[in-house]
């Protein structure tokens, strides 16, 4: 592949890679932009190995979730949304983290909870709009793995939202 090709893909890909990574680092966006260039610089120095056949979305993005396992595997998750409401809200309070008024902020906070490779599950799938083998090939790996993960990543979200939100479905008439 040359640089000129590999750019042109790159730059084609490269808001869905920043929108999965944004997900990923549950919208601190300094992180996701540091990983976004660790992954692209791991990219462009193993493009010879690129094989045209696949998609070039779905070799990029294993990439960075790879990356993101790396960077991710020095840290802890809690499974608490207020202990990550009390880590989060320094990053949120600064132009550097994420808008605390996006939209999205509940969620992110509650991916937050989860362990990364659930979360990268979850974004992969419902996020990005990959299937399970598509995921299992990009996570490397098994599709048994991949629905293991998407049960617990919903169920524990299911469980972060409602509590979050003050709301048992259990007591819903």
């Amino acid at each position: 592949m040359t640089r000129e090709g590999f750019i042109a893909l790159v730059e084609r890909e490269q808001e869905a890679l920043r929108g999965f990574l944004l997900y990923l680092c549950c919208g601190n966006k300094d992180e996701a932009d540091d990983i976004a260039q660790d992954a692209l610089v791991k990219a462009y120095l193993s493009s010879a190995g690129y094989q045209e056949k696949g998609r070039f979305r779905s070799w990029l993005f294993k990439i960075a979730h790879n990356t993101f396992l790396s960077h991710k595997a020095s840290l802890r998750y809690t499974e608490s949304i207020d202990e990550v409401q009390t880590l989060a809200s320094p990053l949120w309070g600064d132009e550097r983290g994420a808008d605390s008024s996006f939209e999205h902020q509940d969620l992110y906070l509650a991916l937050r909870t989860l362990p990364p490779k659930e979360r990268s599950a979850i974004t992969l799938f419902y996020l990005n709009g990959y299937n399970i083998k598509e995921i299992a090939a990009i996570t490397e790996t098994s599709e048994d793995a991949v629905k293991k993960q998407l049960s617990r990543g919903r169920d524990k979200l299911r469980e972060q939202l409602i509590i979050d939100n003050g709301y048992d479905e259990r007591q819903r008439p």
